[in-house]
């Protein structure tokens, strides 16, 4: 999923850098009605649990493989305005050190994986979430999974934007019909693996610290979010 340097002409990747720069600044804003003394270490090691996932890769088919975006684990986890700073963190360091993505594709990056790929997985799983409460009989089985559905879609969203994206400012002439046949079947399957890697981190978070689990609130009972936050204090 990451861009590389001289796939998007000069002109949209600073396009795609301005507006994601402004996205960053929103998130900063954002990101102080999510965090407090409790759940802002939890965000450290969000960031570096998505920056260690995003550097293993899997088989899928055909020689290609995946990782995980984290992009829908780290809104579920720290909630979406949190989550798109963690991703931008990820992203800089790994193009700074690792030439994981480009420089000039930093911006590329950040809006398909960070805004994207955060939201789009944030919002699927506040439907999905909302949409199973009324008819679960325990509520905490509810929150890991609607959260691998949210982490399922983000992942061809995310791909879907590419697509769109190299459309209208690629540097090599391909089909967008093509291209989105490509990206979004491949990425379907990678998805797969990102919902049940989401699915399994936020359930195992939430059997622990669901007091610290940013997208549990709303839909899961007062007392247990309270009971759980007096033991460990």
């Amino acid at each position: 999923m990451h861009v590389p340097d001289g796939f998007i002409s000069a002109p949209w990747s600073l396009a795609t850098g301005v507006v994601a720069a402004g996205a960053v600044a929103l998130a900063l804003r954002g990101a102080r009605r999510e965090l407090d003394d409790r759940t802002a270490p939890l965000a450290g090691l969000v960031a570096t649990f998505v920056f260690a996932g995003q550097m293993v890769n899997f088989p899928v088919a055909a020689g290609t493989s995946g990782h995980l975006l984290g992009g829908a684990l780290a809104a579920v986890l720290v909630g979406p305005w949190t989550a798109t700073l963690c991703l931008t963190v990820v992203l800089l360091v790994q193009a700074l050190l690792f030439a994981d993505g480009g420089l000039t594709a930093l911006g590329t990056n950040v809006i398909l994986m960070g805004v994207i790929g955060v939201w789009v997985g944030y919002a699927v799983f506040r439907l999905t979430a909302r949409a199973m409460t009324a008819a679960a009989t325990r509520h905490r089985p509810l929150v890991p999974l609607a959260a691998g559905v949210g982490a399922f879609v983000s992942v061809p969203a995310a791909a879907a934007g590419f697509a769109l994206l190299f459309a209208v400012g690629g540097t090599a002439p391909i089909a967008l019909s093509t291209l989105l046949s490509a990206m979004v079947g491949v990425h379907l399957a990678i998805g797969v693996g990102e919902a049940v890697i989401t699915a399994l981190v936020v359930g195992s978070v939430l059997a622990v610290r669901p007091d610290l689990v940013h997208g549990a609130r709303g839909l899961l009972p007062t007392r247990t979010l309270v009971s759980h936050a007096e033991a460990v204090s």
